[in-house]
């Protein structure tokens, strides 16, 4: 499907947004965004194969990070879109021109998917160390879990069989209308869904990793690659330690703040227990990540069937909350 021709912003545009009042975080993030990068990490990408021409690739792109910032439906988006001048101005559509409908928008969130946006994530995570905003000081991992969209299937047995480490692990009961969600047990209570892992910079709270995942796959599978690299400290707490992951933080030159796990058999030092303590006071500043995703981004629930959509919706929030925090900043 072609790509229709978007003209540039006449005057008359420029003066009914002056007029309208300006957005002050949007122009902020339309100043600061190389995107041309963008642009040609989206290349190629179309919302369908038939029927008229589609909007232009960024533009849909920008339309879904006001999505995300906005914590609106397709249907609500497109309704704003027809309202607000500043929608307009961010992306870069003229009042003579029609706006994208909401399964246009749909149809382009399905064609980006989680491998595309997880390239922009990253290029826009570039283009955010590159400016300075990242201090790569302390990194802070947790992961929290994200109940499913359709409601549970019955719930797996009480006798759990072991997983690959030795731990009790749930039973794959799954949902016809969501295989991909999977049961989980947290503090002797089932939980049915997802879980969401994130790597943030400690001090400008910048989000560096992000992965969504079934509910039952272990905090500590995911942690290895929600390490940067070029950190000086990771925290996280006891979940994700292990021998493994202490001499690897060792082997790259990465200092442990990983608080200890104690065992029945050997448990935890008075020294170890204030080190988890001191630990404890940094670790706890990504709580209030969680509580954004899910309380301001729309995530109390996952928001759509199926790991690929929610990832993708995700990472389209990872990036919407990190421009936000550079527009703020």
């Amino acid at each position: 499907m072609s790509e229709r021709k978007i003209g540039q912003l006449s005057f008359a545009d420029g003066m009914v947004a002056q007029a309208g009042g300006g957005n002050a975080v949007l122009e902020k993030v339309s100043q600061f965004v190389d995107w041309e990068a963008i642009a040609r990490l989206l290349a190629g990408v179309r919302g369908g194969t038939m029927g008229a021409p589609g909007y232009p690739a960024l533009m849909m792109f920008k339309a879904l990070l006001l999505q995300r910032w906005y914590a609106l439906s397709d249907p609500a988006l497109e309704e704003a879109l027809k309202d607000r001048l500043s929608f307009r101005r961010f992306l870069g559509l003229p009042l003579t021109e029609s706006i994208p409908d909401h399964s246009s928008l749909w149809r382009f969130r399905e064609a980006m998917g989680p491998e595309l946006c997880e390239r922009v994530f990253v290029e826009i995570g570039r283009q955010i160390e590159r400016a300075g905003f990242v201090l790569k000081q302390a990194t802070l991992i947790d992961a929290s879990l994200v109940p499913a969209a359709v409601n549970a299937p019955k719930r797996p047995d009480k006798a759990l069989p072991p997983g690959e480490d030795g731990k009790p692990a749930s039973k794959l009961v799954k949902s016809e209308h969501d295989p991909d969600a999977a049961w989980t047990k947290k503090e002797g209570k089932y939980y049915f869904g997802y879980k969401l892992h994130a790597a943030m910079d400690k001090t400008s709270r910048i989000i560096r990793r992000v992965a969504f995942t079934p509910a039952n796959v272990n905090e500590s599978a995911a942690a290895d690659e929600l390490v940067c690299g070029d950190e000086r400290i990771v925290y996280a707490d006891k979940a994700y330690d292990s021998h493994a992951r202490r001499r690897m933080l060792k082997d790259i030159g990465i200092q442990n703040g990983i608080m200890r796990r104690g065992h029945p058999h050997k448990p935890l030092t008075r020294s170890e227990l204030r080190r988890n303590a001191a630990i404890s006071k940094h670790r706890g500043a990504i709580e209030p990540l969680f509580s954004l995703f899910k309380n301001i981004y729309g995530f109390t629930r996952a928001r759509y069937r199926g790991l690929a959509r929610n990832s993708t919706a995700i990472l389209l929030a990872a990036i919407a909350m990190n421009l936000k925090r550079i527009a703020v900043a």
